[in-house]
């Protein structure tokens, strides 16, 4: 997969793990590789643009005498999963045009 899509995705994903409540970074993880494939050296770096970009907020709290960092969607961040799925109705339009142009015609 195109690593730029692929980005893409993962940053969607991330998000919509995050719609469903504040998660940290290995939860997330494991949440998000039963879609596609993640490991924690790429989250990190994607929930840092997340949370540059307002789609996030982050919070540090104690766990088992460790901080933990919790990530939680913020509105901006809702609002683009929502521009991602509209975004993707038209990506989907253009697969079937090309699905339906490329075969060859008898």
């Amino acid at each position: 997969m195109d690593i730029q899509l692929k980005r893409g995705l993962l940053e969607i994903c991330v998000l919509k793990i995050l719609s469903r409540g504040a998660s940290y970074g290995y939860r997330i993880v494991k949440d998000v590789s039963g879609c596609i494939e993640i490991s924690e050296s790429t989250l990190y770096p994607i929930l840092k643009r997340l949370e540059s970009g307002g789609l996030v907020s982050a919070r540090s709290a104690e766990h088992n005498g460790r901080l933990r960092r919790y990530f939680r969607i913020t509105p901006a961040g809702n609002h683009r999963i929502e521009q991602f799925l509209e975004e993707w109705e038209e990506v989907m339009r253009v697969y079937e045009f090309i699905k339906e142009n490329g075969r060859d015609k008898e």
